[in-house]
């Protein structure tokens, strides 16, 4: 693999497991485990509010305060470590502390990269470098405060929805809904039926699986207050004369046919997540990847978690580019890491790519068609926004890039690296 591509490992089966997670100076200073002189409680276990008080507080003044238990996997000890996390929107700061050993693990430092919207239960954050899956409220006032309403709902996007994602994620966004996960697939017959098993008696129940399995559909993972209704309602009724009625704005009544699927309930909602995105070691249904005539693009985690995945899918399709396959991924820093191996000592960035792919979800797209690689690559513009905004302004990064590092998306720079990247992510991480 030549120096400056992506991926350079080749071997699709490359054993990565158990490689530690780096550590930096950084993490030295903040983080008490890795700090000798970090301060430790006497005195045994304490109720966690007098901990909060007496010990993580010093006495600043009282704010508004979000609390959560977090678990982090150590790759080093191979042990799963629980934490409580403290979040402080008022100044963007955060803490951590360390349940089992009853210590702080990580002092009130500011971190502008997580955010309030980015805290629920299910999710998972990324805290200096430090992927936390975030498994339950850590106080009463933090679940009533943000987990009172907040649900998850299946969106399910049908094969003639499909050309139209980019808009219905824009339309997701404006809801105030948060897409989670997301995975284009082509269903099987017996597949389609078990979806849709509940409708086995119905006389539509044939049309309605065979409409389901004649070609890619999208899945969405979609958490937002009372996600459930805001997304039933976006959909509209099976009738497009009363959808256009009494939801105009709806899907039904703007496109006159039944694009998508919606949940009916919280009950149904579990068991069609659990369909498309198992929590079990079951493997949900397969991705689209092609493996030929392809490239990748990874739209990365800033500007998915600023909303702009819509309008770039949208910018990218308008460009005549066929998306043939599309997966969301929480990448962790090892991963991130061999991703971009090829880059390091070559691009003074290396290290704040490798933070930015693995610090929240991306969503990654094979392009599909003849010179893809070459023609994509110059779609995207130059790695520096400013310098693509002065040269090709109407580019992906000159309109969506912030930096060199938030540029909005990463693609494959030669033609020969492109199937061992979509490779990488569709095959090894998706295996």
């Amino acid at each position: 693999m030549k120096k400056g591509s992506v991926g350079s490992h080749g071997c699709c089966d490359r054993h990565r497991a158990g490689r530690p997670l780096s550590t930096t100076k950084r993490h030295h200073r903040l983080f008490g485990q890795t700090n000798p002189g970090c301060q430790q409680f006497s005195g045994g276990v304490r109720a966690d509010t007098q901990v909060l008080d007496e010990a993580l507080n010093g006495g600043l003044e009282e704010k508004e305060r979000f609390a959560f238990l977090a678990d982090w996997y150590d790759p080093m000890a191979a042990l799963v470590r629980r934490y409580q996390l403290f979040y402080y929107p008022h100044d963007h700061t955060v803490e951590m502390f360390d349940v089992k050993n009853q210590r702080i693990f990580l002092r009130r430092t500011k971190y502008g990269d997580l955010h309030q919207r980015d805290l629920f239960v299910g999710n998972r954050v990324n805290v200096f470098s430090r992927q936390l899956n975030i498994v339950d409220y850590g106080d009463q006032y933090t679940a009533s405060k943000l987990g009172s309403k907040k649900e998850r709902t299946l969106a399910l996007l049908k094969p003639d929805a499909v050309s139209k994602l980019g808009d219905v994620l824009e339309m997701v966004t404006q809801a105030n809904l948060m897409v989670t996960n997301a995975k284009m697939t082509q269903l099987t017959w017996s597949q389609a039926a078990d979806f849709y098993v509940e409708h086995q008696s119905k006389p539509f129940f044939n049309s309605l699986v065979q409409q389901l399995c004649s070609g890619p559909v999208v899945a969405l993972e979609l958490v937002g207050d009372e996600a459930v209704s805001v997304w039933k309602n976006f959909v509209g009724s099976s009738d497009a004369a009363v959808a256009h009625k009494e939801a105009p704005q709806s899907a039904r009544s703007q496109f006159g046919r039944d694009l998508a699927h919606s949940s009916d309930s919280l009950t149904f909602a579990a068991r069609e997540l659990e369909f498309f995105f198992p929590t079990t070691i079951c493997h949900g249904p397969l991705n689209t990847a092609l493996y030929s005539q392809c490239t990748c693009c990874i739209i990365k985690p800033h500007a998915v978690s600023q909303g702009l995945a819509g309008k770039i899918i949208n910018s990218i399709t308008a460009a005549g580019f066929h998306i043939s396959a599309l997966q969301m991924f929480n990448v962790d820093r090892a991963n991130a890491e061999e991703f971009y191996e090829v880059y390091k000592g070559v691009v003074t960035e290396y290290l704040d790519m490798v933070t930015e792919l693995s610090l929240g979800t991306c969503m990654v797209l094979e392009l599909h068609g003849a010179d893809v690689a070459k023609t994509f690559r110059e779609f995207c513009g130059p790695a520096d926004p400013d310098i693509a905004r002065h040269l090709r302004p109407a580019t992906l990064r000159a309109i969506y890039g912030t930096d060199k590092v938030k540029n909005a998306v990463h693609c494959t720079d030669l033609p020969e690296d492109a199937i061992l990247e979509v490779q990488y992510f569709f095959k090894i991480l998706d295996g």
